[in-house]
């Protein structure tokens, strides 16, 4: 039974290793700026040691307070790939804990993003398996359903489809859709280089600042 609610969809093919091995060492900020800006989860944190993220999503959308759907997610997650879990943004019971983000990490998993709560964080932030979540609470989670697995979802107010390369570093969260991965990381290796330039101005006392004025008169005049 694939029923509205509980609907479960393969999981489509990883990303190859290239491509992911390409985003690392890439910060989310210059992603997320060659994506003109308006990507990105917002209200997500890392809650883990700071190691950075790369892998593809495996998506849950599940009923706030309940991770069975979780449950069932981890079969249909591969080595490298990312558990994405729309849990509606809901603080009043923890959808995953130590338990969990164990197993998610000794199955391979490259890591959790979770728009809901988590808890046992002290145990958590003494790992380097990436967790991003929206808060912390102690209490615990219902297991009823429903809950669909590898749809699209939305997480921190960013739309996440199955198979989409996710990175994340201690800025926060960024999805990318593997069409659009090659372009975006060109565009992030050509502006780090461009600001390694501007920080080797500035320690050498040379950064130019003669374009503000100008900008800010232009934009006066609209």
């Amino acid at each position: 039974m694939n029923s509205p609610g509980w609907r479960r969809n393969p999981s489509p093919a990883a990303s190859a290793d290239s491509l992911v091995d390409s985003l690392r060492g890439l910060a989310v900020s210059l992603l997320s700026d060659n994506m003109a800006r308006i990507s990105g989860a917002v209200g997500l944190r890392p809650f883990h040691d700071g190691t950075p993220l790369t892998g593809t999503a495996v998506t849950v959308r599940t009923r706030a307070g309940d991770n069975l759907a979780i449950y069932r997610a981890f079969a249909f997650c591969r080595p490298g790939d990312v558990l994405v879990v729309d849990g509606g943004g809901a603080l009043d019971q923890a959808l995953m804990g130590d338990i969990m983000t164990r197993y998610a990490e000794s199955a391979g998993l490259a890591g959790v993003v979770l728009d809901g709560a988590i808890r046992d964080v002290a145990e958590i932030r003494r790992r380097g398996f990436p967790v991003y979540a929206r808060g912390v609470v102690h209490r615990g989670p219902h297991k009823n359903g429903p809950g669909e697995i590898n749809v699209p979802v939305s997480v921190g107010g960013m739309v996440v489809s199955p198979g989409d390369l996710v990175v994340g570093d201690e800025d926060g969260v960024l999805a990318i859709p593997p069409a659009d991965a090659e372009a975006v990381i060109a565009g992030a290796r050509a502006q780090a280089e461009k600001e390694a330039a501007a920080l080797a101005a500035i320690a050498e006392g040379r950064y130019d600042l003669s374009w503000v004025e100008p900008h800010a008169q232009g934009r006066m005049a609209g």
